[in-house]
Parts: C-alpha cells; structure tokens; sequence
C-alpha cells in the first residue's frame, strides 16, 4: 500500500537542494536517505511533514495518514519537563487523561528504567534526550515515522536498542532515515535513497550494497560519457580532414559531408552526460609532520579516575608507538574520555606528566567531540588567523577549500553547522601538523564523505593516533590497534568484533 507519493519534487534555498525527485513510499518501507550536508536531507523531512512546502512539484498521501517526525533537537519548552511527562504531552489532552499507560507501553518498549523517567530532559545525556524525542513520536501512533541523525548523541549500547526497536516495529510502519552512519543504515534500512541536486537515484538495497551499486552506475556513465567524447572527437578530426579536401578540390559533396560530421558531434556532445561528482561539502586534508622516535607515549600504569578519586581502570605498561592507530573501546562511563584528557594534559604539560610520558617530539592535535576548542563567539576567519599567524587571503583560501564561504568565514562558529564546526576543526587540525592525534568522536557531524575523506587521511599519511568513537564503520577502517576497558583494567584486543556484540547485550 502506498502511503506518500512524491512527484518531481524540488526545493530551492539560495541555490536548489534536490529537484525533479519521484519517491514512492510504501508501508512496510525503512528508506534510509543519503546526502552531504546541506544538501536537502532536512528539508526533505519537513516538506513531507508539511512544514515546507516544496518549490516544484506534487505530494499525496494517503487519507488521514500520520506522520511521526523526531527531530534533532530538544525544543526549549520541554527540557525543565521530566521524560515521562514530555512523552505523556505528546498525546491530545483527552487521550493523555484517559490512556497515559500508553506512555509505559512505549517507554518499556525502549527500555527506560524508572529512575530516569522521573528525570527532566535537560538533566539527562544527549542520548537519552535523543530517545525521548522518538518516544514523544511513537507514542503517537504514526503510520510514518521519519527520523533525522537518529545516532547522534548516542552511545553504542542505545544504537544497538534503537536498531532492535525499529526492527521489531509492526511490517505495515514506514521510517525515513536520514543518517550519515553508515554501519547504522545497513542494519535498519531496506532501501536507499541517494539525494541529488538533480537524478536522485533509489535502490532497494540496504546502504553499503546500494553504494556499490551506486558507484557503479556513475563509472558506467562516466566511462559512456568518455566514449562518446572521444567519438564526438573523432568526427570533429574527420570533418576537419574533409574540410581541407573540399576547399581544395571544390567538392559540394565534401562541404556537404562536413557539415554532418559536425553536427553528429555536436549531438553527441550535447547529449552526453558525465558521471556524477559529488560538490564537495570541503575539503578534509591532514598532515603528519612525524618524528625519529618509536615511541610517542608511554603509560606506566597510568591511573583513570573520577574528580572525586574513585578509580576506573589502570592502564598497565602500555605504549603508543609510530604508525599505531589505536581505538579505544569501553562502555559509556568506563573513563575513555578522563583517559584521551590526561594523555592530552601529559603532553602540553609534560613537567607534570607523572605516569604518563610524551616523547619530547610530540607534536599534539587534538579534538574533542564538544570542539571545544573553537570559541563560539570567535568567527572561522579569526580562529584561523590568530592561531597560525596566516594573511588574511591565505586564511580565506584555507577556508574556501574546507568549504567555507566569504559570508560563513565571518559568521560566529556557535552559528555553523555541525558540519561546518567539524570541517573547521579537521583544518585546525591539519595546520598545527602535528606528528600524534588525539581524537574523541571525530566522525560527530561528519557527512558520508567527510568520514571516508577523514578515514582515507589517516591511514594514506600512516598518522599515529589514539581514538574513541561510536563509528563502528570508521572503527574498523581506521583502526589497527584495539585497546578495550575491561574491568577496570586497560587490555589489548584483536579487533573491535566483540565489544560491538557485547554493546547489543549491555544492560
């Protein structure tokens, strides 16, 4: 049964997002919807909800069709409002007097323990406030849930949950994903929907088969494009050839033949289509400016502890060499953040290193998943040339490239994007040229292509690092070293396998 069907939409902000789109959406659909960012994902969402209405083109849906939209973000009214009651709000006041156990059907359905419904929203995790925004929207009942960056905030444990849950849903429920999480997409979704500035293309694969799939298409017509270029080349040559015999010798005929040898060329040149490029949301580059020393870090049974004293784990002799690029696994609240700090303070204070020792080489960068170290007031154009003593067209060049205009290079970073804020981090980065990174949930606000571009640098430039992500597909491409926290202790595993399982079981 059809439930939406969308007919040549298009929707134009300064510039058209996605145009001439045609998208059936059926019951029983999981659509997960690919685009960089900025592209049209959101937009997308609330033209369907009808809170934008489309630029060109139609939308039907079926008669009294319900759509249930969870939105990125917490709206200000309800964060001094416990979680139980931010859920009981979403029901008409009649039915929330008379059918509140709705509300602990469904928060049972995503397993929230009692302590925290009592909690308000602004004092829980972003996470759980994620979870919230979807029990507000399923307790509703909708036909169509549509869910936007469903995984951020969220650690690996709740991913896991929100997988099983939108599994589990009854077969006749669509979910439109918009999701740059890879790994996420190809456990919930049953069809892709890449989104163009013009021929978004559909599969109905899951994302990593609908990707190969894709990219195939756009080499196919890439090298189609190429061929019939070169033939229009070639018709080009001969009319010319032709063209030199007929003004010497006379020929009527030749003038004759010439004259559709060229227009042939031109039909072809005005036909043919080149493969798709992506329009870069900006360039991700990173340097690695390296060292003589083997090793970069040392942990001498290192301490992890919280601010008041309790102790996590001990890390043992451990080391971080040249070329390691280690992830570091552990359940939310195990200490791997206090452990990326103390490193990070061991190495900008190494006086005060204590068990944690730096090689005097080490050139540190540093990112935090907060990005915290770009100042909310501050502007792009003023981090960048403070920081690294650059002209000011040579910043503004910089910027350009990481996909900044003149207007954005202005504007407050606390009014970017988080796309924008990651890309701005990830030039940061690049220009301290460090020889060891840091990196806490670097992927956050990342597009598709800014983790395969972040992930390609890491390992074509050998970097030495220590992570922490929730990214399982940035995990297991960047990582070649597996440190886990186990039970308050710090051991080495062989890959990330394992703990990814365990998170699905965590309680």
């Amino acid at each position: 049964m059809t439930l939406i069907n969308l007919r040549n939409l298009g929707v134009t902000m300064s510039a058209p997002l996605f145009s001439n789109l045609n998208l059936t959406v059926d019951a029983g659909d999981r659509i997960g919807i690919v685009a960089a960012n900025g592209r049209g994902k959101t937009s997308l969402l609330n033209s369907i909800a009808g809170r934008l209405d489309p630029t060109t083109g139609d939308m039907t849906r079926a008669r009294g069709l319900r759509i249930g939209y969870v939105e990125q973000n917490v709206p200000a009214d309800l964060l001094d409002v416990s979680f139980y009651d931010a859920v009981l709000r979403a029901l008409p006041r009649e039915q929330a007097v008379s059918e509140s156990w709705r509300v602990d059907v469904t928060l049972d359905s995503l397993d929230v323990p009692a302590v925290m419904r009592e909690r308000t929203l602004d004092q829980l995790s972003g996470g759980w406030q994620r979870l919230a925004m979807l029990a507000r929207v399923w307790v509703t009942e909708p036909d169509v849930m549509m869910l936007d960056e469903p995984t951020n905030h969220l650690d690996l444990a709740k991913i896991a949950l929100l997988e099983d849950w939108l599994n589990a849903l009854p077969r006749d429920v669509a979910v439109l994903i918009a999701s740059h999480d890879r790994a996420f997409l190809d456990a919930v979704s049953n069809r892709t929907l890449f989104l163009r500035q013009e021929q978004s293309q559909i599969y109905a694969l899951p994302y990593s088969r609908a990707r190969a799939a894709l990219d195939e298409a756009d080499a196919s017509e890439e090298r189609r494009y190429q061929k019939e270029m070169k033939t229009a080349q070639q018709l080009r040559k001969q009319a010319a050839k032709l063209h030199n015999i007929g003004v010497n010798s006379g020929s009527d005929l030749l003038t004759v033949k010439t004259k559709q040898l060229k227009a042939r060329a031109e039909k072809l040149e005005d036909a043919a289509r080149p493969g798709y490029q992506e329009r870069s949301a900006g360039a991700i580059k990173l340097a690695n400016r390296g060292t003589q020393a083997k090793i970069l870090v040392t942990l001498d049974d290192a301490s992890v502890e919280t601010p008041d004293g309790v102790v996590l784990f001990k890390t043992g002799k451990r080391w971080i060499c040249q070329g390691d690029r280690i992830v570091l696994l552990g359940a939310n609240g195990a200490g791997k953040t206090r452990l990326v700090e103390m490193i990070r303070r061991a190495i900008d204070e190494p006086a005060n290193a204590g068990a944690i020792k730096p090689t005097p080489s080490l050139v540190l960068g540093y990112s935090d998943q907060a990005l915290s170290n770009l100042g909310q007031e501050d502007t792009p154009l003023g981090v960048i040339t403070r920081l690294f003593e650059l002209g000011e067209q040579r910043a503004r060049t910089l910027l350009a490239g990481a996909g900044m205009n003149i207007e954005m290079q202005g504007r407050a970073i606390g009014r970017l994007s988080g796309g924008q804020k990651a890309r701005l981090a990830m030039l940061v980065l690049r220009l301290t040229n460090p020889n060891f990174y840091l990196l806490d949930e670097p992927t956050n606000h990342l597009d598709i292509d800014g983790q395969e571009a972040l992930e390609d640098e890491l390992t074509a430039n050998e970097a030495s690092c220590l992570l922490v992500s929730h990214d399982r597909s940035f995990v297991r491409s960047v990582g070649n070293r597996f440190w886990l926290i186990d039970r308050k202790r710090l051991i080495e595993v062989d890959g990330p396998e394992e703990f990814f399982e365990a998170a699905r079981t965590q309680d």
